[in-house]
């Protein structure tokens, strides 16, 4: 069965649910998440995605992002998702959330909104494959840098959602 979404009005209160491509393909409001890890140093953990992905293959973005399920908490959402893509867990807090909306070339349309979540790690993750093509420690104003320098390397939302919070990712 196909993944769920979860749809909401602005205000983040659910409205239904709806098959994950079926909201993509009708650009519908619903609720998502970004997980943003930093090491000790400073650094964000970013991720390089799965060159076979639907949308965004091969591009940078924040350590996982995905959607909540029907009855689950952002936390808990972000810490199953970064355990399924980075292959670790780590205490994650909530720091804002906000709602965007990114038109793709291949006719779908992210429109998010979307719970910003950052937590600690010092390790190496253990990436699943499937979801995740390569990972780096990047020193957060060297990727506000590249990110100004080549765009066309980066997710959409994580170029919104880096710029928009770069305050406060660099001071957590």
């Amino acid at each position: 069965m196909e993944e769920q979404v979860i749809l909401v009005d602005t205000n983040d209160q659910p409205i239904g649910l709806m098959p994950k491509m079926e909201a993509h393909e009708k650009g519908v409001l619903h609720r998502a998440f970004s997980v943003f890890i930093l090491n000790d140093k400073g650094e964000l953990m970013l991720q390089q995605r799965a060159f076979h992905k639907y949308h965004s293959p091969g591009l940078w973005t924040n350590t996982c992002c995905s959607h909540q399920r029907d009855g689950e908490t952002n936390i808990a959402a972000g810490k199953r998702r970064l355990k399924e893509e980075m292959g670790f867990v780590t205490d994650l807090r909530e720091v804002t959330s906000f709602i965007y909306k990114a038109p793709f070339d291949n006719g779908l349309t992210e429109h998010e909104l979307d719970h910003i979540m950052i937590g600690q790690f010092n390790d190496t993750p253990d990436i699943n494959i499937e979801e995740v093509a390569d990972w780096r420690w990047m020193p957060v104003n060297a990727v506000r840098e590249n990110i100004q320098n080549q765009p066309e390397n980066y997710t959409v939302w994580f170029i919104i959602i880096f710029e928009k919070f770069y305050e406060q990712i660099k001071l957590k």
